[in-house]
């Protein structure tokens, strides 16, 4: 299945993607989100929204430039800032008729098979009553044994969860390169990637940001997740959001990492 004939997706930006080098909120790449979700979603697409943010949103608000290293302060800079990006996204949504439902998860939810259906009844609600999910991590209460550590890894855990058919991670360059493209001029964007063995994960890199979690290294320990749950992962640039329109009309862009049942 390409993702052209998906049904449902989950969608998950970084915080690097919403906010400018300097750390405050990207208002215009976050209302470009909003609209080119919205038109996907009136195309008749089933989206889920998988955001980072929080914590660099009330960095931002607290006029705070380094990540807080002692976890109360984390805890509080992420209350705040989830506050902030949640009411943003509603607004936005609004202006094009959509309501969005907030979901919270740590680990201790997602690792309970009780907890986990009421996750998906939610999710499945909110579709029905066209209203968008919007996920994040519990940062706000979150300490390291209920952390994911990453959305990259919460993103693909949702979409197992909701039974998606697709995962779009959006992130700040056009996909997965042969090297880093950064350092070298020659690196290549590798198109379609199989098995994520060790030779795909020696190529990939950490995060460097002082804002982000991830890095090209979490995006492939996703998709290789995701890839044994059978679903479709692709990197794509999202500093212009209007790339999924490209994604979505069967342009080869960023790099596509097939599902389990394509590599046999």
């Amino acid at each position: 299945m390409s993702i052209h004939d998906a049904e449902r997706i989950v969608v998950k930006i970084g915080s690097s993607t919403l906010t400018h080098p300097t750390g405050l909120i990207n208002y215009r790449q976050v209302e470009s989100l909003v609209i080119t979700l919205s038109d996907i979603i009136n195309s008749g697409k089933q989206l889920i929204l998988v955001t980072s943010g929080a914590v660099a949103v009330g960095m931002s608000m607290m006029l705070i430039k380094q990540k807080p290293s002692d976890i109360p302060t984390r805890q509080a800079i992420a209350a705040i800032g989830q506050s902030k990006l949640m009411s943003l996204y509603q607004a936005m949504f609004i202006k094009h008729h959509r309501n969005v439902g907030q979901i919270l998860l740590s680990r201790d939810v997602t690792d309970n098979d009780h907890f986990k259906q009421n996750v998906k009844n939610t999710i499945n609600k909110l579709i029905e009553m066209n209203a968008v999910p919007i996920v994040n991590e519990n940062d706000s209460i979150c300490v390291d044994e209920l952390a994911y550590g990453d959305n990259d890894t919460l993103s693909s855990i949702v979409a197992v969860i909701s039974e998606s058919d697709s995962l779009v991670l959006l992130t700040d360059i056009d996909g997965l390169y042969s090297a880093d493209p950064s350092k070298y001029e020659n690196a290549e964007l590798i198109q379609k990637v199989g098995i994520i063995d060790e030779n795909i994960m020696s190529i990939a890199s950490d995060s460097s940001s002082n804002i982000g979690t991830g890095g090209m290294k979490t995006k492939l320990i996703a998709a290789r997740y995701a890839q044994k749950h059978d679903i479709d992962t692709y990197i794509i640039n999202g500093n212009n959001p209007k790339n999924l329109y490209k994604l979505f009309d069967g342009e080869k862009i960023g790099t596509h990492i097939l599902k389990g049942s394509d590599l046999k």
